[in-house]
């Protein structure tokens, strides 16, 4: 079931993704930096393995213009893990990324969630605003701590914090 609005002049539609989004989403990744581009192979398996647990973002068209991957985390069902969330520049400044979260989170499935985590690098402005955004306005706790430093990462990456947000009530989503 898509969720659908209309922005501007452009109608846009977030519903879970499906196989043939695969190429759309590895698009959409390469093409909103400082994201990490992962293989076509792991989009089309989030498009299919984790379907229940990613959305997109289409135009009318059908082109994918917002992302966001995640799953439950085996060790604390309350809590969902964010991989990824991307908006195209066609979608941006429309409240895009909460719009994904928070479709994701409102699932039935996500009942029982209670807590959204995600790691974030130090620079990484675009994802602080969104998490400090998400927090006020679920009044909710927002908690960061380093997570994998340079040198865990091989000195080729950032640093990453792991943000926690929650406890939340699902009915402020």
């Amino acid at each position: 079931m898509a969720e659908s609005m209309v922005e501007g002049d452009i109608p846009l539609f977030i519903r879970p993704p499906s196989t043939d989004d695969g190429w759309g989403i590895y698009e959409l990744i390469k093409s909103c930096p400082p994201l990490d581009v992962n293989s076509t192979y792991a989009y089309l398996l989030l498009a299919t393995q984790f379907r229940d647990r990613c959305a997109v973002a289409t135009t009318s068209d059908g082109e994918i213009v917002g992302f966001v991957s995640g799953y439950v985390k085996t060790n604390a069902p309350d809590t969902y893990f964010l991989w990824q969330v991307a908006v195209g520049e066609k979608a941006r400044g429309k409240g895009m990324a909460r719009r994904l979260v928070e479709a994701v989170l409102k699932r039935e499935h996500q009942a029982d969630v209670r807590h959204l985590e995600t790691t974030i690098t130090p620079d990484n402005e675009a994802s602080w605003g969104l998490f400090r955004r998400l927090a006020t306005r679920w009044q909710a706790p927002l908690n960061s701590r380093e997570y994998f430093s340079e040198e865990q990462l091989g000195g080729e990456h950032d640093p990453e914090n792991l943000v926690r947000i929650g406890p939340f009530d699902p009915q402020n989503i």
